[in-house]
Order: structure tokens, then C-alpha cells, then sequence
């Protein structure tokens, strides 16, 4: 009687035993990172939209992409890795935001509200008079518009992001824009 042949064990080197593992799922690195590279100002914009400190917006964005880069492997489909970051960035600001109500009720001190002098002309009062409507706003009216027209997303593609309904998004944002027209035509 011959003698059993033990079974092979399979390498990972060896594609032919298991196809499957010579291909990783998920998004590669090197797609995060290319994404990543071509979308950091729309990215920044979204957090800048969103908070209202530079360098609070620039660790949003790199910590949107090291969450995402370590979960990489659940982002399945490469096409949605910019929708994934997006939403990494709206939930980070979110949570700075949270910190940093809660900083301020723990500390008596308020932060300053307007901008410096040198930072001033007429294209900057605009602007902050935009922003100072869009604090006014609730929190999803503001998210809802900032996604919709700042960061130039569908509707569909704001429900997506924001884990909402179409028909949600539709009536923050109108609700929204009607609440900024108020607030911008009335006397300063």
C-alpha cells in the first residue's frame, strides 16, 4: 500500500491554488491616494464651509484620509472613495464642532468674531457676511447647502452623504436657502 501524500498547504505566492488572494479587495492605495491628491482643496473647501479655522480644516481632511486609508479594504468599489471621504470630512467637522461647543461651555472665555483688519476689502465683508447668515442656520440647513452648493453634489449625492432622504434634503434646502435670503437682505 502506497503511502498517504500528505495535502499541500498553499502559499500565499501561489495564485493558481487560491486566484482570489493574488487580488485585494477594496480600494487600493494608490487610488486612495491619487484621489486624495486631486480632490484636497474641494475637500478643504468642504471643511473650511463647514468650520471656520484653517488649520481645524486642514486635520480634518488628513484625518478623513488616514480613517479612510485604514479602511480601505470595506471601500469596495473604487468609484465611491471620494463620496467616502467626503463624508469623513462633514462627520470629523461635525465632531470638532461638538468639541468645540463643549470647550466653550467649560471655559468662560468666547472666542473672537471677526476677522482682522488686514484681512479686510469689500470681497472679504461678503463673505463674511455669508457665513455669519450660513451660522445662523440649523445644523442640517447648513449642511445641506453647503454640500449642495459649495461642494457642487447632487441631491441624491447629499442624501448619500448626510444618511438622509431625498425628499429631507430637498426641504433643508429650501428651507435653508429661504432662511439665508432673510438674513442677508436685513439690515446690518
Amino acid at each position: 500500500m502506497p503511502a498517504a501524500r500528505p495535502a499541500r498547504i498553499p502559499d500565499q505566492r501561489d495564485g493558481a491554488e487560491h486566484p482570489e488572494s493574488a487580488v485585494a479587495a477594496g480600494t487600493t492605495v494608490d487610488h486612495l491616494t491619487e484621489t486624495y491628491r486631486t480632490h484636497y482643496r474641494s475637500l478643504l473647501g468642504l471643511a473650511a464651509l463647514l468650520l471656520d479655522d484653517t488649520a481645524s480644516c486642514e486635520d480634518v481632511v488628513q484625518e478623513a484620509f488616514i480613517r479612510v486609508h485604514s479602511a480601505r479594504k470595506r471601500v469596495r468599489d473604487p468609484e465611491k472613495t471620494l463620496a467616502y471621504l467626503r463624508q469623513t470630512v462633514v462627520n470629523l467637522s461635525r465632531s470638532a464642532l461638538r468639541r468645540r461647543i463643549l470647550g466653550l461651555k467649560l471655559l468662560s472665555k468666547p472666542m473672537p468674531d471677526m476677522a482682522s483688519a488686514e484681512e479686510g476689502a469689500y470681497d472679504q465683508l461678503e463673505r463674511d457676511s455669508l457665513i455669519k447668515a450660513m451660522k445662523g442656520l440649523q445644523r442640517r440647513q447648513r449642511e445641506v447647502l453647503v454640500l449642495r452648493y459649495f461642494a457642487d453634489m447632487t441631491e441624491a449625492q447629499v442624501a448619500e452623504t448626510l444618511g438622509i432622504s431625498l425628499g429631507s434634503v430637498k426641504a433643508y434646502g429650501s428651507r435653508g436657502i429661504a432662511a439665508l435670503r432673510l438674513a442677508m437682505e436685513a439690515p446690518a
